[in-house]
């Protein structure tokens, strides 16, 4: 009878050994994740540690987001905003032809949505046709520096013909920039006009200033 009880245990475990073994292959296959052992981190633990990660990042961190106070030291420990030049992609720019002083290219400058540049106080530079014939100075000195940020418009007044006589060149457009070194001038539409001698008047805030004398 002892045998008999013996065979039959072996056979028994055999079948549970064999269970265990396919269970377990089928816990393998579908991917189960072991479950947690007595040395894993908590997870309020495992949270508070990538807050603390989180809160050594200062404002210059790598992962985004400019840092506060930036700018010139004023020298009393407070931040003066340091303000760009303006180069002519900075700008959103249009003209309209006017009638008074003999007939005139007004010429407007606003900063782009976000944006705030100072124009230098320097002539407008100002070019026509394939030759860069550049408009010279239309007032004895120059100007002030003009800061375009939200509604700011600057304005600057382009007389394409100073000359009494009928020579000079058929053009439709200009080219303008924000000093001799502006890497990216633009070509503005202004109709059909007649260049020849032109001058340009410095940046002004008032459409009324910025008429062209000469």
């Amino acid at each position: 009878m002892f045998g008999n009880r013996r065979k039959a245990f072996l056979v028994s475990a055999a079948l549970v050994g064999g269970a265990l073994l396919m269970t377990a292959c089928q816990d393998t296959e579908d991917g189960a994740a072991p479950s947690a052992s007595a040395t894993d981190v908590p997870a309020a633990d495992a949270a508070g540690a990538d807050a603390s990660k989180g809160a050594d990042k200062g404002p210059d961190a790598k992962d985004g987001g400019s840092a506060e106070g930036s700018g010139a030291d004023a020298g009393d420990g407070t931040k003066v905003p340091v303000q760009q030049a303006c180069g002519a992609n900075d700008i959103s720019w249009s003209t309209r032809s006017e009638s008074q002083a003999g007939g005139y290219i007004l010429i407007m400058a606003k900063a782009k949505q976000g944006i705030t540049c100072i124009l230098p106080a320097a002539l407008p530079t100002v070019a026509f046709g394939s030759d860069g014939t550049e408009a010279g100075p239309a007032e004895q000195s120059v100007g002030d520096a003009v800061t375009l940020s939200g509604a700011t418009t600057a304005y600057a007044g382009v007389n394409p013909k100073t000359t009494d006589t009928d020579g000079g060149k058929e053009l439709d457009s200009i080219i303008v920039g924000v000093g001799n070194e502006d890497p990216d001038p633009v070509s503005l539409e202004v109709g059909t006009i007649t260049v020849d001698k032109p001058v340009v008047t410095n940046w002004h805030t008032a459409p009324a200033d910025a008429v062209p004398s000469a």
